[in-house]
């Protein structure tokens, strides 16, 4: 079996997307990139320079329903006949059912007035979202074959154990060679360069720093040699960076209870701005999504309280204001060197 990584581009996201091809008694695609034509011809090159073609590949395996990860899945399957593989938490999403997308856009909606977005954003960003459905980035609908945690995927003689990673999407999830149990293909879990977003990228998810703090941990226990993630390049220690990205969301949490300490009670959307300054396109969704993920972290343990009222960026509107508690405040004031325990991971 040979194993290629294929870079993509992606002008729509973050971008540097990777796929992962394996071709041996089967041919498999780990991810596709996004659903739009530059993106589909570098594909095909990258593969076609393995000659492989769309009509060639068996199986796709896919990290989360992200466009820019599972966009094409629908055209190569249409082509190919080849049977896509999802976790069950996104297979919905990535199948086009129209119930799970109405559920995902109907809970950003009313987060939107939760985190007191204010409407000219809101109409930004919606915008955003309506031109990017409209360029058809999802791609068209698929049959997900859909597995769960800890499942053994097998294609000839390719077999990927998944180790389910949520907190960037609900059903993230990483895949572990049988052959190289040492080295982890992550997704979005864990990135080279950037730290995933956590909270806006994916709605659905309750306490979702919580959970990205435990696959962060998981990826530290396991010490990785080599993690070949879907953007950028591989990084070779997995565990040093799942650290620093734990201490990074240590230090955000610290800045978001400090905001509350000097500003009062405060929405999202207040908390992202001293966060992150002014936002465009989908970080209008990131930046405030994050602060919230945070937000309800410390609220989950106590050190914040919440409750609805007017007087966020639209003064007319009831967002969800946070208030730091007694104990939240006597931790904020303790020796931390500027960071708010989540984990002994990097005790």
């Amino acid at each position: 079996m040979t194993f290629h990584r294929i870079s993509l581009g992606n002008t729509v996201f973050e971008g540097a997307n990777n796929a992962y091809l394996f071709d041996g008694e089967a041919t498999v695609l780990l991810d596709t990139g996004v659903a739009v034509l530059d993106t589909r011809a570098e594909l095909e090159t990258g593969l076609r320079e393995q000659a492989v073609e769309f009509t060639d590949l068996d199986a796709i395996v896919l990290t989360h329903y992200h466009a820019d990860h599972a966009g094409l899945a629908g055209e190569i399957q249409a082509e190919s006949g080849a049977t896509v593989h999802a976790h069950a938490a996104d297979a919905p999403l990535i199948a086009h059912d129209q119930d799970a997308w109405t559920d995902l856009e109907t809970r950003q909606r009313r987060l939107f007035a939760d985190w007191g977005m204010p409407s000219d954003a809101r109409e930004e960003l919606l915008e955003f979202l309506d031109t990017g459905e409209g360029m058809g980035i999802y791609g068209e609908s698929v049959d997900v074959t859909p597995f769960e945690d800890g499942d053994h995927l097998s294609f000839g003689d390719l077999a990927l154990e998944v180790r389910h990673a949520p907190g960037h999407t609900a059903g993230l999830s990483c895949f572990v060679p049988a052959d190289a149990p040492d080295e982890v293909y992550t997704g979005d879990a864990l990135l080279p360069e950037y730290t995933p977003n956590v909270g806006g990228a994916d709605v659905r998810l309750e306490g979702a720093l919580s959970a990205y703090v435990e696959t962060l941990e998981a990826l530290i226990e396991a010490d990785y040699s080599c993690a070949w993630p879907g953007h950028r390049d591989p990084i070779d220690d997995p565990a040093g960076r799942a650290r620093y990205i734990l201490t990074h969301h240590e230090e955000r949490a610290y800045r978001v209870a400090n905001v509350l300490a000097d500003t009062g009670p405060a929405d999202a959307w207040t908390i992202s701005a001293r966060l992150f300054g002014d936002l465009t396109d989908i970080h209008i969704l990131h930046g405030p999504g994050e602060a919230y993920a945070h937000l309800e972290h410390l609220r989950e343990h106590g050190a914040v309280t919440a409750d609805r009222e007017t007087g966020g960026a639209d003064s007319d509107a009831a967002s969800i204001h946070y208030r730091l508690t007694d104990d939240g405040r006597a931790q904020l004031e303790s020796p931390t060197d500027d960071r708010w325990p989540l984990s002994d991971a990097v005790r």
